[in-house]
């Protein structure tokens, strides 16, 4: 009989902190694009003598983060040593935190399709310093360290999350709150945010946890999906084989789309943890602590729920809307602006046909060419019948395109929609005189073929005749033939 078995998994995130600076020296920490480096001082290369002195910006972005993930502050903080000897780490260990970190004991709600929201623990949020890159060409291994000392976040779940869907709202949301808080870029291809999956299966039912297995590697929100699941697979494969999962660290393999073994599995022993003697603890003053949180802008989840009970925007529709906090500026600007059209319909277009536009022209919002008002305007005209649904995703194409506004251009195209009823009248009563065939059906009782005599209406005023007006008037005349 073949058994059932549920996965288990935490991640562990780390976010590139947008400060000016390095975390314990004034090196520039903005080093993309620049030669390697270059970016460099006695302090992130670690020359002998040399003392770290703490980044300000770091902190304060740290507690804002932990503060929007309803952590608490302790009122005693450190940073400690973490040993181990890596290339890329020129001291030979990396200053971070351990048990006293900045932020402890949070949560992050995502809501996997077809089932209530779920909330997800966050165990911590501490700071370190990031590592060099590596650089690996022709066999030979360089170091470039410019990224050597930029201010790292590492925000770590609990044990919570079940299935790589899970995973990968909570990596979307969370990237979501930290872009609206300004603290990371949140751009995983650029390596400003970087994921690391804890796994472990165990069969339905059981309590005990399986052996843990980290996979490192992840690069992408899309690999977040296919790295989780892969490994849940191989494991359970191994569990049926007869084999047993051991606790190493994978990594995941992008061409090969499968996990590979990297290394075995560091426990907290083994990094050797030490206060670090060079800084001094933090007492984070609770007057500064409370300032951060009232400062604190609304977040995604709590604008998505205004959206739908205030706006009356559906879920679907309001969870595109607020994963960028600049479309979510700009669907409420247009909302103050559209004097006629109804939320939803405004959430519907901006979700389809705007994002469309900006997608096809890898465009965004804020370079769009279509003002909040612009787009209230045009949907105004469609809203008060001056021209159609189709007419205005004709409209809405050249405002992307040139930006002028939409009466400008309904005029320019002749776009203006009939919805004087006896224009349209004149224009049914041609039609039908033009269609004795399908006349004479409908009046037999073949009233499906209504629908090809609108698209005879349409068709003769070039798709401008109101829809709604040209059905009207074909039932009143075709009810004169009876």
């Amino acid at each position: 009989m073949a058994m059932d078995y549920e996965a288990v998994i935490g991640m562990e995130v780390h976010a590139q902190i947008l400060t000016r600076s390095k975390m314990f020296c004034g090196c520039s920490a903005d080093y993309a694009s620049t030669p390697p480096n270059t970016h460099t001082c006695p302090v992130c290369l670690a020359m002998p003598g040399v003392l770290p002195v703490i980044n300000e910006a770091a902190v304060e972005a740290t507690i804002r983060t932990g503060l929007a993930l309803n952590c608490e502050i302790p009122e005693y903080c450190k940073f400690d040593r973490k040993n181990y000897n890596y290339p890329d780490l020129p001291k030979g260990y990396q200053i971070s935190q351990y048990d006293l970190p900045f932020c402890v004991n949070g949560e992050l709600w995502v809501e996997p399709s077809g089932v209530e929201p779920k909330r997800i623990g966050i165990r911590r949020v501490h700071l370190e310093e990031d590592t060099a890159k590596l650089v690996h060409i022709d066999g030979q291994s360089l170091i470039d360290f410019n990224r050597a000392g930029v201010p790292l976040m590492e925000i770590v779940t609990e044990a919570d999350m079940r299935t790589a869907e899970e995973a990968w709202l909570y990596v979307t949301r969370l990237r979501s709150v930290l872009r609206y808080l300004g603290v990371c870029t949140g751009n995983m291809e650029e390596g400003a945010m970087r994921c690391e999956a804890n796994i472990s299966v165990r069969p339905v039912g059981t309590e005990p946890f399986g052996t843990k297995v980290e996979v490192k590697n992840i690069n992408s929100f899309r690999s977040v999906r296919q790295a989780i699941d892969y490994e849940i697979a191989r494991q359970i494969a191994v569990i049926e084989s007869g084999g047993e999962v051991v606790q190493v660290t994978m990594g995941w393999d992008e061409s090969a789309h499968k996990t590979v073994f990297q290394r075995s599995k560091e426990a907290a022993d083994d990094y050797r943890y030490f206060p670090e003697p060079d800084l001094p603890p933090l007492f984070p003053d609770r007057a500064w602590v409370a300032g951060l949180k009232a400062a604190i802008p609304e977040l995604p989840y709590a604008k998505k729920q205004r959206f739908q009970q205030e706006l009356g925007v559906r879920a679907e529709e309001a969870g595109l809307l607020v994963e960028d906090q600049e479309i979510a500026a700009y669907f409420e600007e247009t909302v103050k602006a559209s004097d006629g059209a109804e939320s939803q319909t405004i959430a519907i277009w901006m979700t389809g046909e705007l994002f469309r536009l900006l997608n096809e022209t890898s465009s965004s919002i804020n370079a769009c060419n279509v003002q909040p008002a612009q787009l209230g305007a045009l949907l105004k005209l469609v809203a008060d019948g001056a021209i159609s649904n189709s007419a205005a995703k004709d409209v809405l194409t050249e405002m992307f395109s040139c930006g002028d506004d939409p009466e400008i251009i309904v005029k320019r195209k002749g776009l203006e929609q009939i919805s004087d009823g006896n224009a349209v009248a004149t224009i049914v009563r041609q039609v039908l005189a033009d269609n004795p065939g399908p006349v004479g059906q409908f009046l037999e009782g073949k009233t499906q073929v209504l629908g090809f005599l609108v698209g005879q209406v349409m068709k003769a005023t070039k798709g401008s005749a109101n829809p709604h007006v040209a059905r009207e008037a074909l039932m009143q005349e075709l009810e004169k033939l009876k």
